[in-house]
């Protein structure tokens, strides 16, 4: 699947629309109040990235919700991170205490949910049935609240065998691989992928699952919610270390957030405010690789590209302080 000029977007002007000066009047939580959704004993890492990258980015407060195996780890990555060890996998459950405990973790999320502005749903989350039951439940409570939700990893396998669970949300953004993208086209459209046709193939799998926003990634990012395609094809890096989806995850969440707080404000937008997001995170996380693989060129880590976030976020939107 090729970008052409046509589906090219100005992604620094769409950045910059969205992106909020700093205030000495606002006060902690108004840039942002990130949660990532994921976590357990195999994988902490991903977790990690997601929500690091979204404080990195200038989110005030970001959570974790992991398992209790997870969570200690996580938290020794970071104090930054507000990390509640409140899931469980099916061995440490027995089979008769599996209901009051999932009723224990969605009593938990209520008392958060409305505080957050988007949830990263699904970095290190595993596949454990009782975990993904749990986690469902926590996205129909997302759901109802109208919190958007940034679906990715095993979150993506979730959702393709669950399509009820964001099916016609226009707040729900899913940001499938080469691989992922593959088993959402066989699930929705029932064929196999076709990049000669790949632009309307990514329309009609959007509208296919309802006016979701989907970022598919590759050489080039498109980003589509069934209505026009999107590319980023800027910047970048050849270097694919694992855990740059992560990065992307936590980022598309914050722009996602300050995207519908722009939108609140200024009515009827031109751009769903979900595809703006993509745009924005998409820009970000290619610019901060290509940075970080001028410095370390084949030994760039995912640590070294969440490093010039900052940076690279500066150089596309100069901060403004009011």
């Amino acid at each position: 699947m090729q970008s052409c000029p046509s589906m090219e977007v100005d992604t620094v002007s769409i950045l910059k629309s969205i992106t909020p000066s700093l205030q000495s009047s606002k006060h902690k939580g108004q840039a942002g109040k990130i949660a990532v959704i994921g976590g357990c004993r195999e994988y902490t890492g991903a977790p990690y990235f997601s929500a690091i990258s979204a404080l990195k980015i200038g989110a005030d407060l970001s959570h974790v919700f992991c398992t209790k195996d997870a969570a200690l780890v996580i938290k020794g990555y970071s104090p930054e991170l507000i990390v509640h060890p409140i899931l469980e996998e099916s061995y440490s459950v027995r089979d008769e205490d599996k209901k009051s405990i999932s009723d224990k973790v969605i009593e938990e999320v209520d008392k958060w949910m409305e505080r957050f502005d988007c949830l990263v749903i699904g970095p290190g989350l595993g596949r454990d049935l009782f975990l993904l039951d749990c986690v469902s439940n926590i996205m129909k409570r997302a759901r109802e609240s109208n919190v958007p939700m940034v679906i990715d990893g095993d979150g993506l396998f979730l959702v393709t065998n669950s399509l009820d669970l964001i099916s016609s949300y226009p707040l729900a953004v899913l940001t499938p691989n080469v691989n992922e993208y593959k088993r959402l086209v066989q699930k929705v459209l029932h064929c196999e992928v076709n990049d000669q046709d790949g632009t309307q193939q990514l329309l009609s799998l959007a509208k296919g699952i309802g006016g979701v926003t989907i970022l598919r990634k590759g050489e080039s990012d498109f980003i589509s919610n069934g209505e026009t395609v999107h590319a980023v094809s800027s910047f970048g890096s050849p270097r694919r270390c694992g855990g740059q989806g992560d990065i992307l995850s936590g980022s598309v969440a914050v722009f996602v957030s300050w995207a519908r707080k722009v939108a609140a404000k200024a009515g009827e937008p031109s751009m769903s405010p979900t595809v703006k997001g993509c745009i924005s995170g998409s820009v970000l996380l290619r610019k901060a690789a290509s940075h970080a693989f001028e410095s370390n060129r084949r030994s760039t880590l995912t640590t070294d590209i969440i490093e010039h976030l900052g940076r690279s976020l500066e150089e596309l939107c100069p901060v403004l302080v009011s």
